[in-house]
């Protein structure tokens, strides 16, 4: 079982496929398993290599709180462990907030930028309805099935609660094979609370696509549109029938990401 360190703490890793690398970084409270339904669509065409974020899964636990870019000198470890001295990188929710900070910090580690239910933070932030807000707040005093299914009817587009029930239960089902504690949950919610990157997205040199569902009440469409804008050359991918968990509502999404980053590649690997 490989494990990469960035000081005490211990960051469980895995790789599948052979091909250019594929970083992922996963969102709020989850694991290697919240990517269950894209690292075999990405797998095809490329090596991905997805990690347990601290606080979760096999990775440390930590006791002390810590910011947005402490988690992205995480990601940076895991891709030396992985002896990959550059990448695509791909996060989700508060991980593209880790890819963020991750490209603006070490550009010459990031070939290609893909945002999925992101926000650039401060006061650019649109944020959650009240609703959402005091939902999310709650969660933490729940145990970890009952605030699954409890979550259901914020991250999840109308159209799959109604038509598409086994995608959520798949998704569940995954995700409580490592389920994550109240305290891990609150320390990955203050890091992203405190992110802002608006002032230095313009500074991001990585191709970037930005990815969101159009019914996100989690992290509205439009903080999408706001890094869009903001960082050059960024492409927006807006779907309509999707909530925050967009890559469970629309299968299609992974395999647009995965064009986006092969053609990417290509032009990465001709220019090199």
């Amino acid at each position: 079982m490989p494990f990469a360190h960035n000081g005490t703490v211990k960051l469980h890793w895995e790789s599948a496929g052979q091909g250019p690398p594929v970083l992922l970084i996963a969102g709020q409270g989850m694991t290697i398993e919240a990517w269950w339904a894209t690292i075999p669509v990405l797998a095809r065409s490329f090596r991905v290599i997805a990690f347990d974020n601290r606080d979760t899964g096999r990775s440390s636990r930590v006791s002390w709180l810590y910011s947005v870019a402490d988690m992205a000198g995480d990601a940076l470890a895991v891709l030396d462990a992985a002896g990959e001295p550059e990448a695509a990188v791909y996060g989700l929710s508060l991980g593209s907030l880790v890819a963020q900070e991750l490209a603006l910090r070490h550009p010459d580690r990031v070939q290609t930028l893909v945002l999925g239910a992101s926000t650039a933070g401060g006061f650019a932030t649109y944020m959650p309805t009240s609703l959402a807000r005091t939902f999310f707040t709650r969660v933490t005093l729940m145990g970890p099935e009952e605030a699954e299914w409890a979550a259901v009817a914020y991250t999840y587009g109308e159209k799959t609660r109604r038509l598409h029930p086994d995608r959520i239960v798949q998704n569940v089902t995954h995700r409580l094979q490592s389920p994550t504690e109240p305290m891990s949950y609150l320390h990955h919610w203050l890091a992203s609370s405190a992110h802002d990157a608006y002032e230095r997205l313009n500074q991001i040199a990585a191709p970037t696509l930005v990815v969101h569902g159009e019914q996100d009440i989690v992290v509205p469409p439009a903080n999408a549109l706001v890094l869009a804008e903001r960082i050059p050359g960024a492409l927006l991918r807006l779907w309509p029938d999707a909530g925050h968990l967009y890559l469970i509502d629309e299968p299609r999404a992974d395999q647009e990401i995965a064009r986006f980053l092969l053609h990417h590649s290509a032009l990465y690997a001709k220019c090199g």
